[in-house]
C-alpha cells in the first residue's frame, strides 16, 4: 500500500481517500510514505486538532472548514491527513455542508499547484457527487500472512507460550480475513480461554466477527460428496479439482480453478452441493448474501462488495458461495432507472473482480432462474463451467432416499425403496426429504415406526413442483438443453408424470 500512494502522490493527485478500519496501521505507512518522499506530516482530528508529526506541535481546531484551510499555510509538498472526515460529508439523511464541499474543492486546486496533497483516512466510503471526481479512492488491504505472524508471535511472547513454527503458522492462516486489531483481541481470547492459539477456536470467532454485517459469513462444511444423491458429473468434476489450489498444480502449469455456475430446479441440491465443493476441495466456505450488498448511501453498496471480496482474498485460498444469485443481479440492466444504477455499478465491480482476481478464490454461484441473470454474467471466463441440475432420475433417487432415511436412524433395507423410487417419480432431493420427515411425523403420532406405507401415503397427499410449475420447469430445461452441462450423467427418464411437466 505504501507504494500505491506513494506512486499517487507522484503522479499529482492533491486529494486521497484512504479507506480502512485500521486506522493504527494506516499511520504507520503514511509515515513511512511522508519519510520516504521527505514531505512534511500533519494529523487532524476533531478532538486533537491539528498536529505537526515533526514536532508534535498541535493547533486547536475543531472546525472541519479550519481544518482544511489550515492546508494553505503549510509547507509545500505536505501531506494533511484528516481523520474520521467523512463524518462531515453527509449521509442519507443529511447532505454534506456546501460549505465543506466547497472549501475542498478549492484547497485541492491549489494544492494541484503546490504539490500538496489532502488524504482523508476513514473507515468507510462517503463521498458526495461533488466530490466524487475529486478524489483517488484507495482500499486498504487487509493484513497478509507476515503481517498475522507478527501478531501472532507477540501473543504467544507476552502469554510464555512456546513458538513453535508450526503452531503459529497455523494460528495466523486461521486468522486469516481479520484486521490486526480483530486478530490480537481473539488471539487473546484463546489464551484466556485456556485454548491458546488453537486454530479451530479461532476460525468459530472470525466466523462470527465476519458475521456481524450479514454480508459474508464463514459456513462450516458440514456436507459431503456422499450427502448428495445423484450429480456424478459434477461431483465428479469437482473431485478433479481437488488438489488444483496446491504448490505442485501450479508447478505443473495448471490456472487456478475460478468457479462454477449451477443452474436448474429448485430443491435439486444446488446449495447442498455449494456445501459438499468446500469439503471436497478442502478449503473454508464463505457464503455472500448479495441482498445485504445494497444501501442507502451513494457509494456505499459499491464499497460493501469490495470490503467483502478483500476479506474473501485475505482468506483465500478459499470458496465463496453465492446462493440464487439471480435475486440479488437481476435488476443489473434496469437499474439506471430504478436505483439510480446503483445495482449496474455493484454488477460491473463484481463482474471486473471475476475476470481480473489473481488470488485463488473459487466462486460457487447458484441461480433457479438463469434466464434473470445479464449474458456477459455467462459468458467463459467467469466460471469454469455451467452446470444444470435436473430431477433425479431413478438411480439418483434411490441414493436420495438412502440418505435422509438413514440420516433419521432408520435402515433403508427395511423399506420398499422400489416402490418409494417409483412413485417419487417428478420429485426433487428437497420434497423427498420433507417426504421422510412429513412420514415421520405421521408415524410417531399413530404409534408405529417409519415405514413404506407411511411414505407412500404422505407422496400421494403432496404435489411436485414439477407438477405445479410444469411450464417453467419446462422452459428452464430448454434453456438448458443447448447452454449448459448436465450435472448427472443421464436426463432421467421420462414418465407419464414428466409428459405433463
Amino acid at each position: 500500500m505504501k507504494e500505491t500512494i506513494i506512486r499517487h502522490i507522484r503522479a499529482g493527485f492533491a486529494g486521497l481517500y484512504l479507506v480502512t478500519p485500521e486506522e493504527i496501521r494506516a499511520e504507520a505507512v503514511l509515515q513511512a510514505v511522508a519519510g520516504e518522499l521527505n514531505a512534511p506530516l500533519y494529523w487532524w482530528s476533531v478532538t486533537a486538532g491539528l498536529i505537526d508529526t515533526r514536532d508534535g506541535s498541535a493547533r486547536d481546531c475543531p472546525d472541519p472548514v479550519e481544518a482544511v484551510n489550515a492546508i494553505q499555510e503549510l509547507p509545500e509538498q505536505a501531506l494533511l491527513i484528516l481523520k474520521d472526515y467523512h463524518q462531515f460529508l453527509g449521509d442519507s439523511g443529511q447532505p454534506a455542508s456546501p460549505l465543506v464541499t466547497r472549501t475542498l474543492k478549492e484547497r485541492l486546486r491549489e494544492c494541484r499547484k503546490a504539490g500538496k496533497v489532502i488524504l482523508i483516512l476513514a473507515g468507510v466510503l462517503r463521498l458526495p457527487p461533488e466530490l466524487d471526481k475529486e478524489f483517488a479512492v484507495l482500499e486498504f488491504p487487509l493484513p497478509d500472512m507476515p503481517v498475522l505472524l507478527k501478531v501472532v508471535e507477540g501473543i504467544a511472547e507476552s502469554a510464555k507460550i512456546p513458538r513453535e513454527t508450526t503452531v503459529l503458522t497455523k494460528a495466523a492462516e486461521a486468522a486469516r480475513g481479520l484486521t490486526v486489531f480483530e486478530a490480537e483481541n481473539i488471539l487473546a481470547l484463546s489464551v484466556a480461554t485456556g485454548v491458546p492459539l488453537q486454530p479451530a477456536f479461532i476460525a468459530a470467532e472470525k466466523a462470527a466477527t465476519l458475521s456481524r454485517n450479514g454480508i459474508l459469513q464463514v459456513v462450516p462444511a458440514d456436507a459431503t460428496g456422499d450427502d448428495i444423491g445423484g450429480l456424478d458429473v459434477l461431483k465428479n468434476w469437482l473431485g478433479r479439482r481437488r488438489n488444483a489450489f496446491t504448490p505442485e498444480a501450479e508447478a505443473f502449469g495448471l490456472p487456478r480453478p475460478r468457479g462454477v455456475l449451477i443452474t436448474g430446479i429448485p430443491g435439486t441440491g444446488k446449495s447442498l452441493t455449494a456445501k459438499a465443493a468446500a469439503n471436497v476441495l478442502q478449503q473454508p466456505l464463505l457464503r455472500l448474501d448479495a441482498g445485504r450488498l445494497f444501501a442507502g448511501l451513494v457509494g456505499e453498496s459499491e464499497a460493501n462488495l469490495r470490503r467483502a471480496l478483500q476479506t474473501a482474498e485475505a482468506i483465500s485460498p478459499c470458496i465463496l458461495w453465492i446462493d440464487e444469485i439471480e435475486k440479488g443481479f437481476s435488476g443489473s440492466r434496469s437499474s439506471g432507472s430504478s436505483d439510480g444504477g446503483t445495482s449496474a455499478r455493484v454488477f460491473g465491480t463484481f463482474l471486473t473482480w471475476m475476470q481480473d482476481r489473481a488470488s485463488p478464490v473459487f466462486v460457487v454461484a447458484t441461480a433457479n432462474d438463469i434466464a434473470q441473470l445479464p449474458p456477459e454474467f455467462l459468458r467463459k471466463g467467469r466460471f469454469d463451467e455451467l452446470f444444470f441440475v435436473d430431477l433425479p432420475d431413478e438411480a439418483a433417487r434411490r441414493e436420495i432416499w438412502q440418505i435422509h432415511v438413514r440420516k433419521r436412524g432408520r435402515d433403508p433395507a427395511k423399506l420398499d425403496l422400489n416402490a418409494l423410487v417409483r412413485h417419487s417419480d417428478a420429485y426433487t432431493g428437497s420434497e423427498i426429504e420433507q417426504a421422510v420427515i412429513e412420514a415421520l411425523f405421521d408415524a410417531f403420532d399413530d404409534a408405529h415406526d417409519l415405514d413404506t406405507a407411511t411414505l407412500r401415503r404422505t407422496l400421494e397427499r403432496s404435489v411436485p413442483l414439477s407438477t405445479t410449475m410444469a411450464e417453467q420447469v419446462t422452459a428452464l430445461r430448454l434453456w438448458a438443453k443447448t447452454r449448459a452441462r448436465p450435472a448427472a450423467g443421464s436426463t432421467g427418464q421420462t414418465t407419464s408424470r414428466r409428459k405433463a411437466a
